[in-house]
């Protein structure tokens, strides 16, 4: 009986380390805990394959779980001031720097389109947030980070409706002279998905 338990635990043992180990460069910091983050997500998705053939749940349903996991609620904090906006029907996250500029300074603007293959993520994910409050007090900078309908409940091109609205909504005169935004100074980036949406939108 004990020698059966020995080989039960080596055999899971192996089992896990042939499931997390990843061959990932040497020169990689912190190579385990992207070992395991890829496992996390290898693990989900299994999980989510097997949901939906026994029907009992769509894919993307249960791959959402991920960005429930990561929401955040949003606060400001003593260099930030954060509100939720909501610019021509479209909710957004606007982060501000809360010490000023010189007098009568404009600041340069970032228009933040986050990633999840048009399906998951949103713009309240704690990720999102720390990368938004990093470009404000490194760069002094206005974030507005849009969070546009996902699929599959909004299908193209209402993902790239969204953020095109907002972007043309921000560039008001009045809308960039209540934040002392410099019209010239405005970039629209984004990871993935919404890397996709930043070149869509300014090529338009």
């Amino acid at each position: 009986m004990r020698l059966g338990s020995i080989i039960l635990f080596v055999a899971l043992c192996s089992f896990t380390a042939y499931y997390v180990y990843e061959p990932i460069p040497e020169n990689i910091e912190e190579r385990w805990k992207l070992m395991l983050t890829n496992s996390f997500f290898r693990t989900l998705s299994h999980l989510a394959d097997l949901c939906e053939s026994v029907g009992l749940k769509d894919y993307m349903d249960v791959m959402y779980v991920i960005t429930l996991l990561e929401k955040i609620v949003p606060v400001s904090d003593e260099h930030v001031e954060v509100t939720e906006e909501n610019f021509d029907g479209v909710e957004v996250v606007l982060y501000q720097p809360k010490q000023q500029g010189e007098d009568a300074d404009l600041r340069r603007a970032v228009i933040y389109l986050h990633g999840g293959g048009w399906c998951l993520g949103s713009s309240r994910m704690s990720p999102y947030d720390l990368l938004a409050r990093k470009i404000v007090t490194e760069l002094d900078a206005v974030v507005l980070s849009v969070e546009y309908r996902l699929a599959p409940a909004h299908h193209f091109p209402v993902p790239y409706e969204d953020v095109y609205r907002v972007v043309k909504h921000f560039f008001q005169k009045g809308v960039l002279a209540q934040y002392s935004v410099d019209p010239e100074r405005v970039a629209v980036s984004g990871d993935s998905a919404g890397g996709n949406l930043a070149a869509a939108v300014s090529q338009q």
